[in-house]
């Protein structure tokens, strides 16, 4: 019987005609461009004046409260009721169930803060998709730990990285691109590091 099975399978394959290729679609993560609601029936003049009000997701738009979106010159009540409908069918609101959030805790990468003391208290590292606030006193390793955390967030994952990308904003011209230097030859990587991974803006 299991020589019979092999047989059809082997027989199945070897024809093309009975070969069903599955593509997988592409999954986008993040926020969505708030061009999106186009598609539902919002035109693309209501879509500019949205986004000169500075609401550029459609996030930001489903969060939104009516009163506030009216205050938008040129959107009026039904114009509103159209948007929130809109941008509530690509955005899920109202409850979560919780196997749901916990398959949603399941993608979040924990990215290493280069101290393995430091990642037990934090339960395996810096988590992706938060905001994590770093507060002390002055010379308490808060800068240093960012330097860290710009590097290894490039590492692979199996490193405890997460194979991204890097911003850095200043505001008090404080930067030093050596920090950096230090720390990648800490990890013994010089190629870590690369101009396109690295954004920097001083403000």
């Amino acid at each position: 019987m299991a020589n019979k099975v092999k047989d059809m399978i082997s027989k199945t394959l070897s024809q093309p005609s009975r070969m069903i290729i599955i593509e997988e679609e592409e999954i986008l993560h993040g926020p969505s461009p708030i061009e999106q609601p186009q598609v539902a029936g919002v035109a693309s003049v209501d879509v500019k004046k949205l986004k000169d009000a500075s609401l550029c997701t459609v996030e930001a738009v489903a969060y939104s409260p009516p009163k506030g979106l009216l205050l938008i010159k040129g959107i009026s009540d039904a114009k509103v009721d159209k948007i929130l409908e809109a941008a509530t069918k690509l955005v899920p609101l109202g409850f979560t169930s919780a196997s749901q959030l916990h398959a949603q805790r399941q993608e979040i990468i924990q990215v290493t803060s280069g101290s393995r003391e430091l990642d037990k208290v934090l339960e395996g590292g810096i988590e992706t998709g938060s905001i994590a606030e770093l507060y002390g006193g002055f010379r308490s390793g808060k800068t240093q730990l960012c330097h860290t955390l710009y590097v290894t967030c490039q590492l692979p994952l199996d490193q405890g990285g997460g194979e991204g990308k890097e911003m850095c904003i200043v505001a008090e011209n404080g930067h030093s691109s050596k920090s950096n230097l230090k720390v990648v030859w800490w990890f013994g990587d010089n190629q870590l590091v690369a101009s396109s991974d690295y954004l920097y803006l001083a403000c």
